[in-house]
C-alpha cells in the first residue's frame, strides 16, 4: 500500500480552494450549517470552501474573536494549538451562541455566514462574546460511535 503524501494533499487543496472557510470543522461535523459553503471533495477527503469572498472576513473575524475569548473559558495557552475537541466545542458553540444572542435557535440548522452578518449588523464590532461563551462552556460535542 503506497504512503499518504500529506504535504501534496495540502498543496492540492491550496490550489484548488480559493476561500477557505474558518468554521470548515463546525460544517464537516455537522453541528451548524451555511449556505455559503461549498462541499468539495479532493484526495477522497471532504473540504469546505467559501463560496462568497465578500462574507468570509467577517467570518474569519469571528472565529479570530472566538479563539481571543474561548482561551480562558477552555483553559488553552495564547501559544497553544487548539486541540481538534476544543475547536469544535469554540466553532460551533460560538456560532451557536450568536445565534442564541440574536434571539434564534442555536442548533444544527444555525447558518453561520448569516448569524455572522446579521451578529454585526445588530452588534456592530462588539459582539456579545459574555453570552457566546457560555454557549462554548457548554457545548458537548457528538460522542463517537463504537
Amino acid at each position: 500500500m503506497a504512503e499518504y503524501n500529506e504535504n501534496a494533499y495540502k498543496m492540492a487543496r491550496q490550489a484548488y480552494i480559493e476561500h477557505d472557510c474558518p468554521f470548515e470543522r463546525a460544517l464537516l461535523s455537522r453541528c451548524v450549517a451555511c449556505s455559503r459553503a461549498k462541499r468539495l471533495n479532493l484526495a477522497e477527503r471532504e473540504a469546505i470552501a467559501c463560496s462568497a469572498p465578500a462574507v468570509q472576513p467577517h467570518c474569519v473575524s469571528f472565529h479570530q474573536g472566538l479563539h481571543e475569548n474561548a482561551q480562558f473559558a477552555l483553559k488553552i495557552g495564547a501559544d497553544a494549538p487548539w486541540p481538534f475537541g476544543k475547536e469544535i466545542r469554540a466553532q460551533c458553540g460560538g456560532a451557536r451562541g450568536l445565534a442564541e444572542a440574536l434571539g434564534a435557535e442555536g442548533d444544527e440548522t444555525t447558518d453561520v455566514a448569516a448569524t455572522v452578518l446579521q451578529g454585526i449588523e445588530r452588534f456592530g464590532a462588539e459582539l456579545p462574546y459574555s453570552a457566546i461563551m457560555r454557549a462554548v462552556v457548554h457545548y458537548e460535542p457528538r460522542k463517537r460511535r463504537r
